[in-house]
């Protein structure tokens, strides 16, 4: 049994660390801001400590590293218009938060911290699908700050010998992502909207595509991560290396639902990617990855999911 710190553990992506993380029996912590965080996403699970902290205050985060052998670090502002509207907040949150969380990783004498890493630090490249030997350009500063943080942990190995690995995070979805937040993802979004009977909004002409990724894929994939040795300041995609145009989501997320609205379509937003699809090759020889959940099983638990959750969307 090892002992894990998630750090934005109550959020999203890092509630479902959790969850595997105790399944198997590991010790947990989870430090938190809950600005997007919700101690509820924690709720079901026995044996979680959490302390509620900034990674932006260097004290929480060293208070937090205590013990620890494993670091998930996934706090962060995850959201491209977020950082397009403020950039100064979403850096200090995805930068230097991130920063903090490397140097107290290092003092404790951490085995190893995996980083969620981004998709978005490819921006818009004629070339697909993206592998992780691609020049980054990022087009937004969120982009730049995941990439920004990314290359800090391949230094943090290079210079003080921390074992650093990042996953680059493609569109990732699933139950217990908030659609009422502003950092909700597209299908979060789409299916609030369709089982409340109303139409979706669509930025651009929705041809724009994603390679959608089943959060269970991600813990898989960040959890093997932690695990195979020899791979310490390595980069990886994890997704499914399948593109879905965002019209053709709507079309599945209606099928699934048994509603036929249409979108409304927006004014494309400033640093938005037009395709995204990851090269996964890498993943499955290194880490032995495959995806787990199909796109459409996914989906079919994801919206059944949000139905049984919210009584309006039943």
């Amino acid at each position: 049994m090892a002992s894990y710190l998630v750090t934005g553990g109550a959020g999203f992506i890092g509630s479902h660390l959790c969850e595997e993380l105790r399944h198997r029996g590991h010790a947990v912590r989870v430090l938190d801001s809950l600005i997007t965080g919700r101690r509820e996403n924690l709720a079901h699970l026995e044996g979680v400590e959490f302390v509620e902290g900034d990674i932006a205050d260097l004290a929480a985060c060293h208070a937090a590293m205590r013990g620890i052998d494993v670091v998930l670090h996934q706090a962060a502002i995850p959201s491209v218009p977020k950082s397009v509207k403020d950039p100064i907040a979403s850096n200090r949150a995805n930068i230097d938060g991130s920063l903090n969380v490397l140097v107290a990783a290092r003092d404790a004498g951490v085995r190893r911290l995996v980083y969620a890493g981004s998709s978005s630090a490819y921006g818009n490249t004629p070339t697909l699908p993206k592998h992780e030997g691609m020049a980054p350009r990022p087009l937004s500063p969120y982009a730049l700050q995941k990439l920004v943080a990314e290359q800090y942990c391949r230094l943090f190995t290079d210079l003080y010998g921390l074992e650093t690995v990042t996953i680059r995070y493609f569109n990732v979805f699933g139950p217990r992502q908030d659609p009422g937040s502003p950092y909700s993802g597209v299908i979060s979004l789409f299916a609030t909207a369709l089982s409340t009977g109303q139409r979706p909004t669509i930025y651009g002409d929705g041809e724009q595509t994603r390679d959608f990724t089943y959060v269970a894929n991600v813990v898989d994939g960040v959890l093997r991560a932690a695990d195979t040795p020899g791979v310490g300041g390595e980069v990886f995609n994890v997704a499914t290396s399948r593109r879905i145009s965002l019209n053709e989501l709507l079309r599945a997320m209606n099928g699934i639902i048994g509603t036929r609205l249409e979108a409304v379509y927006a004014e494309a937003r400033a640093g938005d990617v037009m395709d995204s699809q990851a090269d996964i090759r890498k993943a499955e020889l290194v880490l032995g990855y495959r995806p787990l959940v199909s796109f459409e099983e996914g989906l079919r638990r994801t919206i059944g999911w949000y139905q049984s959750a919210s009584p309006s969307v039943a």
